[in-house]
């Protein structure tokens, strides 16, 4: 859709020194012309979908700041490599950036080790977008009543509670991982291509059990025919008050499964260009009515430096590669 201008840990250390260098610059960002071209920004997430959206929203706002058309272009699939290829080698001047998760910075080096891609190495995140939570979601028929219940049966019969995720090292693949390790259960995973397929199984009880998050479950959810036990995060979400925490629903205050989006432009773009971009993604970010947006889909608009994001990124990087050792997954 094109939106017109009309009403590893030191890599990560020596990225945070080049973005704190980098933005400490806002008199040249103000002095710069960018964009003087239109603008695409290159998305891993399909049409239609909740980071989608609300990327959609924030272009069509970025368009009417810099009188210049933003146009989303969708690439998913391939793990997100479809779309980290399509912006990778563009002319480093801030006129292509792509939209990514926190998984594609952070568990991509450890999932494909072969490809020998650093998306830090390759990529300087210049804006936050947004954090979203993941809840527990069970057939609404299941027998278990809050995750205690969930666990106990895990217990009693290893191996014999299954759960899906939405792919192999995606979040809800990754986040039961970390629920397997900080309880000792052992369960069997159910990766699915399409998430509408996976809420589907799960409300049929083809499988036992899926982190979700509120867009891409919600069809189901509405319809009566999948139930949420907790949400795992350390407090309770404003959108569904009613759900309880993992801790206080019996399980481990420890999990927190959560992902969050940014945007990022190949390396090599000036380091006004950044601030810029940084600066007014942050100003469409403030509007009440793209908040409330945001808020639909139980998204938490970000006010991230780019300082955060690598701090952020690296604290899951490191989760991450000792839950992939652990579970020996690999992608290669």
């Amino acid at each position: 859709m094109n939106f017109s201008p009309t009403p590893r840990r030191p890599l990560l250390r020596m990225a945070l020194s080049l973005a704190c260098a980098g933005l400490a610059v806002p008199a040249l960002a103000q002095g710069t012309d960018y964009p003087n071209k239109p603008v695409t920004v290159y998305t891993a997430f399909a049409v239609g979908s909740g980071p989608d959206a609300v990327l959609r929203l924030v272009a069509n706002r970025l368009a009417q700041q810099w009188k210049q058309s933003v146009t989303v272009d969708n690439r998913p699939g391939g793990g997100g490599f479809i779309a980290i290829e399509a912006v990778r080698r563009a002319p480093p001047d801030g006129h292509s950036l792509v939209q990514l998760d926190s998984e594609h910075l952070a568990a991509l080096p450890s999932l494909y080790p072969s490809r020998h891609l650093e998306t830090l190495k390759a990529f300087d995140p210049v804006a936050p977008l947004f954090r979203t939570p993941f809840m527990v979601a069970v057939s609404a028929q299941s027998p278990w009543k809050n995750v205690s219940d969930l666990l106990a049966a895990a217990k009693a019969k290893p191996g014999s509670v299954s759960y899906g995720s939405w792919g192999v090292g995606s979040p809800g693949h990754l986040g039961a991982e970390w629920l397997e390790m900080l309880t000792g259960v052992e369960m069997v995973h159910a990766p699915y291509k399409e998430v509408s397929q996976l809420y589907t199984s799960v409300a049929n009880g083809d499988v036992g059990w899926s982190f979700a998050s509120i867009p891409s479950s919600q069809g189901v959810y509405k319809a009566g025919k999948l139930r949420y036990l907790a949400v795992a995060a350390p407090k309770r979400i404003p959108q569904l008050p009613e759900v309880p925490t993992v801790a206080e629903a019996g399980g481990t205050a420890a999990l927190d499964v959560n992902s969050f989006v940014s945007l990022l432009a190949p390396k090599g773009v000036p380091a006004a260009v950044r601030a810029k971009i940084h600066a007014d993604v942050l100003k469409v970010l403030a509007e009440p009515e793209v908040r409330e947006r945001f808020n639909t889909f139980a998204f938490e608009p970000l006010n991230w430096s780019v300082e955060e994001i690598l701090k952020q990124a690296d604290t899951k990087a490191t989760q991450y590669q000792a839950l992939i050792k652990k579970a020996n997954i690999s992608l290669d």
